[in-house]
Order: structure tokens, then sequence, then C-alpha cells
């Protein structure tokens, strides 16, 4: 029987009910690492021979391509695919597809969690309190203060909505702006440093650069605002980490929040201890709603490609 190799970890723990209509074409569903991240080798392994690959976040370079010789489709169940080398797919007539948007709401709604829980110092507070201090740290109201939205997409452009409700002004930057996006006066579309140095508030919904050097490092840290709050919930690489401690150490960054990390889980949990830091677990589209969303997209894009209307190998 043709297999499909199945990562998500939203999907690979447990599976889901969605997963039966792939079964159901006529293929295997193989987990190569149920509930964590495949390592290199487990995908390596499982690779060879599968024609269909329903992928999370883990690298996809050329050299696990090249083994899979029987590949027709790769099929995210995100937005992302800064994961896989669309290069060598390309020349090995894999199709690759994402699930465009499916987790858009549940990314930005964490995103905003996120940026409230800074302004007012929710986590320290919290850890504080259970190890038995009355400790108060002043906190600051969002009204007036202005978001530099770093990636102004789907996500982006819900985050901007939030931000404006709560009466912040918005300073919105990417570099294929969609100009017919103007949903209110207080909403503008702004060059990188301009975003980065108006803002009290900064948030990431972007991909990382094709260089892999972050959005935010050396030449662009000294841009900030004294105080500012970072919320990154897109990749780890878009933010210097050790610019990031230092920052936060001097007080230049009042709070930075994270949710995406480039290994996961992070072996390096040293910026993450720092008490001025709020990380999640890559909780972004982890919603009932989200991965319901993005997994029926991913299984339609892997069925409709493996079936040949997508045409491929």
């Amino acid at each position: 029987m043709k297999t499909v190799i199945v990562t998500p970890r939203s999907l690979s723990s447990g599976g889901h009910p969605l997963l039966d209509r792939v079964r159901e074409a006529g293929y295997e569903v193989v987990f190569p690492s149920p509930g964590a991240q495949p390592t290199a080798d487990q995908l390596s392994a499982s690779i060879v021979g599968a024609v269909g690959y329903l992928a999370g976040v883990e690298r996809i370079d050329a050299v696990l391509l090249a083994r899979a010789r029987s590949l027709r489709v790769i099929s995210r169940n995100g937005t992302g695919v800064d994961n896989v080398d669309l290069e060598k797919a390309a020349e090995l007539g894999i199709i690759v597809r994402r699930a465009d948007g499916a987790n858009a709401r549940g990314v930005a709604e964490l995103a905003f969690a996120h940026i409230l829980a800074a302004a007012r110092g929710l986590a320290a507070a919290d850890a504080e309190l259970k190890a038995g201090r009355w400790t108060r740290e002043k906190g600051f109201e969002l009204e007036g203060k202005t978001l530099g939205l770093i990636g102004c997409g789907k996500i982006g452009k819900i985050v901007a909505g939030f931000a404006l409700t709560f009466g912040m002004r918005v300073a919105a930057y990417d570099p294929f702006a969609d100009l017919a996006f103007c949903p209110s006066p207080s909403f503008s579309w702004v060059s990188l440093d301009a975003a980065l140095a108006a803002a009290d508030v900064i948030s990431f919904h972007c991909p990382p650069c094709a260089d892999r050097r972050p959005l935010l490092g050396e030449r662009t840290f000294p841009l900030l605002k004294k105080g500012v709050v970072v919320v990154n919930t897109a990749r780890e690489g878009l933010v210097d980490r050790d610019l990031m401690t230092a920052a936060l150490d001097s007080g230049r960054v009042r709070a930075y929040a994270i949710d995406a990390f480039d290994r996961e889980p992070p072996e390096d949990l040293g910026l993450v201890r720092n008490r001025r830091v709020s990380a999640t677990p890559h909780l972004g589209g982890f919603t009932t709603e989200s991965v319901d969303r993005a997994t029926e997209v991913a299984v339609d894009n892997l069925l409709r490609s493996l079936e040949g209307t997508e045409g491929g190998r």
C-alpha cells in the first residue's frame, strides 16, 4: 500500500478524524514520531517509498528530499513553507502546497493575548504571587499607543483589527503590502524602519528573510523606543537572541513574547527563562478550530495532488 507520512504534532499525537479520508482513498498513514517533532533520522527512515507528506514545521532539506524517490506532494498544515527546500522540491517535481490562512485567527488571537499580557506584566506578576511575594509593576494601557505590525497578510490584518478596536494606531510594514487594505485613519503602511521606530508594541507576522538574517538585529535594534514590547508568534530567527537578551537586561525592551522556535522543544532555554520573557510552546494555531480548518485544507490539497488534478510527478 502507498504511504503518506504525517508529522504535525496536532495530528500525530492522537490522529484526527479527517485523516480517515486519506486511508479511505487507499493510502497507509504513517506517523514517524507520534506527538513529537521528528528527527532527521526518523524522517529519513519514513520518507523512503512515501508518495505523500502531510508536513509540520520540521526542516525538509535537499538531503531528505533526495531520498524521497516516490514523493509526489508535500502538504503543509500551515501557511509557512520556509522549512522546505523549494528549489530542490521543484527540481524533483514534488508539489508543495500550504493551508493558506487556515490558522490565521488562532495565531492572531494568541499574538494579541501576548500583547495584553505584556502590557500588564501578567506572567511576572503570576510568578511572583505564586512564590509568595506581593510584587506589583505598573503596566500601561493600549489606547493611543502604536502597534508596529511586521507582516500584514491574513494574520496581520486580524491583529490590526484587534489593535484598532483597542484604540491603538497601527503602523504596518509588508514588502507585498495590500494597499487596498486601510481599515481606519489610524492605520498606515510604512517602511520597516518607520514601523520599528514608531512602535510601542511590535508584532511579527512574516516569514524569515531569505538569507536567514534577523529582521530585528544589529542594524534595527537601535531604532526601538525604550520600553517597547516585542511579540514574535512567527519564527524565532526573526529576532537576534543575544541582542534581545541584552535589550531586556538594559530595559530597552520591556517584554518579549515568543511562540515559535527553530527546534521544538527548544534545547537552549536561556532566553526563555528571562523574567521579562513570556514563552509558549507553539500554541498559535493550536486551537480546535484552527487545527480542524488547517487539517481539512491540508488533506484536500494532499488528495487532489495525489489524484493528479494538480500535476506533479
